[in-house]
């Protein structure tokens, strides 16, 4: 999967922030749900816009940005 095709950034939107499809929701809010201990499919049935596939790009989003910071750092 390509989450180039669903994460999107807009400078006037949440702050430049990465989104789920030019939606207002963010990668950040998605990991801070898994987090929390919510499902996938509790995820998808409080925002049913959101589908599986657009958790993994925020999943694989947020796991490319922290490779790269290790790379940044070293």
């Amino acid at each position: 999967m390509d989450y180039h095709q669903i994460i999107t950034i807009e400078p006037g939107k949440r702050g430049g922030q990465p989104c789920i499809r030019n939606m207002r929701i963010t990668v950040y809010d998605i990991l801070g749900w898994l987090g929390s201990g919510m499902s996938m499919d509790d995820i998808i049935d409080d925002f049913p816009e959101l589908n599986k596939e657009d958790i993994y790009a925020a999943l694989q989003f947020a796991a490319d940005r922290e490779q790269k910071s290790l790379r940044i750092a070293s």
